[in-house]
C-alpha cells in the first residue's frame, strides 16, 4: 500500500495479482471493507500476455480522470496479470480533470514502484508421437536441446509431452518435424 496526498485528498493504492476476473470482486470487497468511509474506488487491471483482457474504473470520477491514468501504468510498467486500485479520500478541494488524472496517475507509478514484479517464462506444450523405433532419434532431440519431459507413455506408439520456452518453439517443431515418422503438436 503507498499513500499520495493532493491539495488535502488521500490517495491510498494497491496492488495485486490478478489471474482471473472472479478474484477481482474479492480483492474490491476487501479493500472496500478496509476503507469504507473513502469516496471513490477507482482501479485498472489487465490480464493475459498475447489475448489481454483490461479493464478500468473511474467509480463516479469524471470520464477517463482515474481509470485510464491507472491503466496507463500498467502498460508503462510492462506488465500483465494485476490489479491497480486507488482509493481517494475526498479533502475539500476540487482538483479539476487535469489534476486528478496526474493524482492518481502517480499513486499508480508509486504503488507499482513499491511492488515486487515478477517475471515469468512463457512456455509452450507440446506432444511429439512416434513409433517405439525412432525413441533413440527423439531422444537425442530432447537431451541435445536440454528440453523438459512433462509425461510421456514410452509403448509401441510414444507419446512425449514437452515444456519448450516460447522463443525456441519454432526451433523446436523443426527439429521433430524432419521424419514423417515423427509428429509434433501444440496443445
Amino acid at each position: 500500500m503507498t499513500l499520495f496526498k493532493e491539495k488535502k485528498s488521500k490517495f491510498y493504492g494497491y496492488a495485486f495479482p490478478l489471474s482471473n476476473e472472479e478474484t477481482l470482486k474479492t480483492h474490491l470487497e476487501k479493500i472496500r471493507k478496509e476503507h469504507h468511509t473513502a469516496s471513490h474506488f477507482c482501479y485498472a487491471y489487465q490480464i493475459g500476455i498475447e489475448n489481454t483482457t483490461f479493464r478500468t474504473n473511474d467509480d463516479g470520477e469524471p470520464n477517463n480522470s482515474a481509470g485510464l491514468p491507472i491503466y496507463g501504468q500498467i502498460q508503462s510498467f510492462g506488465i500483465t496479470n494485476v490489479l491497480v486500485v486507488v482509493v481517494r479520500y475526498f479533502g475539500g478541494v476540487k482538483l479539476g480533470v487535469g489534476g486528478l488524472a496526474q493524482a492518481y496517475k502517480t499513486a499508480a507509478r508509486l504503488t507499482l514502484e513499491q511492488c515486487q514484479i515478477v517475471t515469468r517464462t512463457l512456455k509452450i506444450t507440446f506432444l511429439v508421437s512416434f513409433p517405439y523405433e525412432e525413441i533413440n532419434r527423439v531422444m537425442r532431440i530432447i537431451k541435445e536441446n536440454r528440453l523438459k519431459i512433462l509425461d510421456q507413455n514410452l509403448q509401441i506408439d510414444c507419446k512425449i509431452k514437452l515444456s519448450v520456452r516460447k522463443r525456441d518453439a519454432a526451433t523446436v517443431f523443426r527439429l521433430f518435424n524432419t521424419s514423417q515418422k515423427i509428429q509434433i503438436a501444440k496443445i
